[in-house]
């Protein structure tokens, strides 16, 4: 099929910044999805509807899972797979931040190859393709190259850092947040950052397409426990992700409890 899958991913992720930008200017609805799950906008349906008519058009072979989709068991028996978060960060979406993204990666028997994350309110795009490096508006990047845990600076939610949490107390790093976990991951990718992490169960769309940008970047990406990151499961989650540079990646291990 003509174009590369990073060229097919770039120019949908552009569209869907069209789209978002549009809503994030002149307002838009908002549902709370049931579950707890959190909010749900229109720009978030239309910026989905949009993507899955224009990416499965364009690669009818591949399947799809998205947040905002119903899951379709067909795409555990495809090759290949598109999973996509049309936006995250959307409750920073609701509540007028501009450091949400949209994520977008493409799969393949369970790891990603080609990955897109788009801030469009803030003109940042992150991309990689499995074995050629990450970007950032078209700069090559590279993780931090710090070792050491104590002090380095880590994004990730305040309680990952309860004392409960760890072997000897609360560690000494600073921290950081932004709501967009894809955006997390492109920043330690970046090398802005030396670390993120969450111990939460994770969607497989908010962290494929960082999870690619990052370890393309030089850094190391798991799960909580040490172990690698699949995509296209049955559960569509993952237990937890710890991203950062190689020396704090085995800290981090070496620290949390079981």
């Amino acid at each position: 099929m003509p174009g590369s899958d990073l060229s097919l991913l770039i120019e949908a992720a552009e569209a869907a910044g069209e789209i978002a930008r549009r809503h994030f200017s002149s307002g838009h609805r908002v549902w709370e999805k049931e579950g707890g799950q959190g909010p749900v906008t229109e720009a978030d349906l239309e910026v989905d509807a949009m993507l899955q008519a224009r990416l499965t058009s364009a690669r009818p072979d591949y399947g799809w899972l998205s947040e905002e989709s119903e899951d379709n068991a067909g795409r555990l028996s495809c090759a290949r797979v598109f999973v996509v978060d049309p936006i995250d960060g959307t409750r920073a979406f609701t509540e007028g931040s501009k450091t949400w993204a949209h994520s977008l990666a493409v799969v393949e028997n369970g790891r990603p190859v080609a990955a897109v994350i788009f801030l469009p309110m803030l003109g940042k795009l992150y991309t990689a393709e499995d074995g050629k490096g990450a970007q950032f508006n078209g700069r090559v990047i590279a993780a931090s190259p710090r070792q050491g845990f104590p002090g380095a600076d880590i994004l990730a939610a305040h309680p990952t850092f309860h004392a409960r949490h760890w072997k000897g107390g609360s560690p000494d790093v600073k921290r950081h947040f932004r709501s967009s976990l894809a955006y997390r991951l492109a920043l330690v990718g970046e090398g802005r950052f030396d670390g993120m992490l969450t111990l939460r169960d994770s969607w497989e769309w908010d962290i494929a397409a960082g999870a690619l940008i990052a370890s393309e970047s030089g850094a190391r990406v798991t799960d909580r426990n040490g172990g690698p990151l699949f995509f296209n499961t049955l559960s569509r989650k993952s237990t937890g992700v710890i991203c950062a540079t190689p020396g704090v990646h085995a800290e981090i291990l070496t620290r949390l409890k079981d």
